[in-house]
């Protein structure tokens, strides 16, 4: 049996309340700058920046900045794809963020997916001019980058032989400031490899609706859970080492339902289809309450929310003070009827 990973103190700190995060795509410069200060002055445990270098800015140009601009809050990519960057140009590229912020990065990894599959545009591998490999590839290829990255933030020279990548000597100086490293965050719900990647390497799950886990349910969650809980058992690793994280694609709050309604067909003036059905939560603060009290019930400690719309401060601040403090941790005897709460953002 391989020797189980260590609890990790940024999931210490978390695991026993619940947490919000905010993820937007603010244009490089003043908005994200203020953007990322915004969701410290609001109270967010974390602000995360999406890797999509084919369509949008730099994930890691765009955390320089806001490690360089923002005092308190944790930073990261969420995520950022293994396959975009050789395992040791990531390795580097994080533990200078997190010297930067002193501290502060949570690496979100994964192997990428086909945005042309929802209608999205161009594969951002094929916008890249990279190859895109069946899953499963992509798949040990994470694991041989994991363990890359990992080990050239280790005390010695570090090497490496695998199918995907090769380190030879390779020792990143100086280190990440967090000992043995960031937080690690490895998305998506599959329950053969991806939740055993999990339980084998990661220090969070993440995974939500649509391309983000494909899991839209309570119900779903908690089979999800029960799965990595088996594979946790099976690595000897205690399950709640595991800081358990929701993503939602798009979240649309507004003080009353006209003020949705008016959000949903600015952004959708025909509708939502399908897809967008799936991935839009839209609500008041009351009906958001009940949807992330569901998923809390269903064991979710930490929840990111994604805003599409920087521009929509509105969701941001009604999140931060009308949502996040109201929901409970599974098994919490209050709960978000009538209750002011008093649920923790973050540490």
């Amino acid at each position: 049996m391989e020797t189980p990973l260590s609890l990790h103190p940024w999931v210490a700190e978390r695991r026993h309340r619940i947490g919000f995060a905010l993820q937007a795509f603010p244009e490089l410069g003043d908005q994200l700058v203020a953007t990322g200060r915004l969701a410290e002055e609001l109270g967010f445990d974390a602000f995360f920046v999406g890797d999509h270098p084919g369509w949008a800015h730099d994930c890691w140009v765009q955390l320089t900045a806001l490690a360089l601009t923002t005092e308190r809050i944790s930073l990261g990519p969420l995520v950022t794809c293994a396959a975009y960057r050789p395992p040791v140009v990531t390795a580097r590229l994080a533990a200078d963020v997190d010297r930067l912020s002193k501290g502060r990065l949570v690496l979100g990894l994964g192997i990428g997916w086909d945005a042309s599959a929802y209608g999205w545009g161009t594969n951002e591998f094929a916008r890249l001019g990279l190859p895109y490999p069946p899953a499963r590839q992509r798949q040990a290829a994470l694991e041989e980058a994991v363990t890359i990255i990992r080990g050239v933030w280790g005390p010695e020279p570090f090497n490496f032989q695998g199918n995907h990548y090769t380190a030879t000597d390779v020792q990143v100086d100086p280190p990440p400031v967090q000992r043995p490293g960031p937080p690690l965050v490895i998305p998506g719900a599959g329950e053969r490899v991806t939740l055993r990647q999990v339980a084998r390497f990661a220090d969070a799950c993440n995974f939500g609706a649509g391309p983000t886990g494909g899991v839209d349910t309570p119900d779903e969650v908690r089979h999800r859970f029960a799965t990595l809980r088996r594979h946790c058992e099976e690595v000897g690793r205690p399950y709640d080492d595991i800081l358990r994280s929701h993503f939602v694609v798009w979240l649309i709050v507004a003080e009353d339902e006209a003020g949705v309604r008016a959000k949903l067909d600015r952004h959708f003036p025909d509708g939502l289809d399908e897809v967008w059905s799936r991935l839009v939560v839209a609500g008041t603060p009351d009906t958001i309450v009940r949807y992330y009290q569901e998923l809390a019930d269903a064991g979710m400690q930490y929840f990111v929310v994604q805003v599409l719309d920087p521009n929509d401060e509105e969701t941001f601040r009604l999140v931060a003070r009308e949502v996040a403090p109201k929901i409970k941790p599974v098994g919490t005897e209050a709960r978000t009827q009538g209750a002011s709460g008093d649920g923790l953002m973050g540490p």
